[in-house]
């Protein structure tokens, strides 16, 4: 997406926001550094970042990280604090004991459905599946109300989906929390019994089903959202329907950790605080058209609910830790 000059001065008003919470430090005994890992982009986190080095702290970034790579280096890893692009990420640091608690006034920041039970990691920004429908192609009370309604044949051929991408891997993930492996399985073979078709991302199956080569696929709200800031509503075709409850109404999130080893503890909690106030979460919002996790934060596109009227299962973001496991059942039934 494309960043226009309002993006520009939001993104300013932000770093100014990090610049100005972090600056104010802390008395702990640290040097004031913080190492971030990210497997966030440098092009969306680089402008929270770039001022804060004189303001009181230095936060020194290294992109295209993954949690694999802080599970090999352990203790000794460099990182203060890993900027995850998924919970799973972050559950399987916590599920390996390597996050440190977060303060209370961190973790309050967001509702409890979308925060882990241990309070390990604070999540930033939320992201739900949607099923992006094609009106022309098919009317919104013929959509079913769950996953479950994708196996019936009239959908067959006309479901884009993206099977190597991660935000369906996480869907499937949940998919084996609420229903277990089998009931997983079962669900997988139906769908691809009813001959899906296949994309690499989720911005090719927003395409297609625009321009109507398939009437509905499965993909994260934001990308529609992005498309609709874009270029306006009138001019994107595709439709979204939320699930209720169901598998496929995940609601996952980016977020942020602390590492037991963090040199400077207090600094990197500043750092968590930092991309949790009002100015941050607005720019995230207005940059990539995911949801702002603060409270009182709205993410004003049209024709998208406010993520505090979406109904996500009830599940634990940390249980999305098992990438492996998901992985390993797509390749059985043939997905991968």
């Amino acid at each position: 997406m494309k960043r226009s000059r309002r993006l520009l001065a939001v993104g300013a008003a932000a770093v100014m926001a990090v610049s100005m919470l972090v600056a104010c430090g802390s008395d702990d005994d640290g040097d004031g550094a913080v190492t971030m890992y990210s497997g966030r982009s440098e092009d969306l986190v680089g402008p929270l970042v770039t001022r804060l080095d004189s303001n009181g702290i230095t936060l020194n970034v290294s992109y295209d990280r993954k949690a694999t790579q802080i599970l090999e280096e352990g203790d000794a890893t460099p990182a203060d604090v890993f900027f995850a692009q998924d919970a799973g990420e972050l559950g399987r640091l916590s599920q390996a004991g390597l996050l440190e608690t977060l303060p209370s006034d961190i973790t309050e920041v967001a509702d409890a459905k979308y925060r882990p039970s241990d309070n390990g990691w604070a999540p930033v920004t939320a992201r739900s599946r949607v099923l992006a429908f094609n009106p022309d192609n098919i009317a919104a009370d013929e959509l079913p109300d769950g996953i479950d309604g994708l196996l019936d044949p009239k959908f067959r051929g006309q479901i884009g989906y993206a099977p190597t991408n991660a935000s369906f891997k996480s869907f499937v993930t949940a998919l084996r929390v609420m229903r277990g492996e089998d009931g997983a399985r079962d669900w997988l073979t139906k769908f691809l019994a009813n001959e899906p078709k296949t994309f690499e991302k989720n911005g090719q199956i927003l395409d297609a089903v625009n321009e109507g080569s398939v009437a509905t696929g499965l993909i994260n709200h934001y990308y529609w959202a992005a498309a609709v800031m874009e270029k306006g509503e009138e001019n994107v075709l595709a439709r979204l329907h939320f699930f209720k409850n169901d598998p496929g109404a995940l609601v996952n999130v980016a977020g942020i950790g602390v590492l037991k080893s963090a040199s400077d503890k207090e600094a990197a909690f500043d750092v968590v605080r930092a991309l949790l106030n009002d100015d941050s979460q607005r720019y995230f919002a207005e940059e990539t058209g995911e949801y702002p996790i603060a409270v009182d934060v709205p993410l004003n596109v049209p024709g998208l609910p406010r993520l505090s009227e979406l109904s996500p299962p009830d599940i634990d973001l940390d249980d999305l830790a098992d990438l492996d496991g998901t992985e390993q059942l797509l390749t059985q039934v043939g997905a991968l």
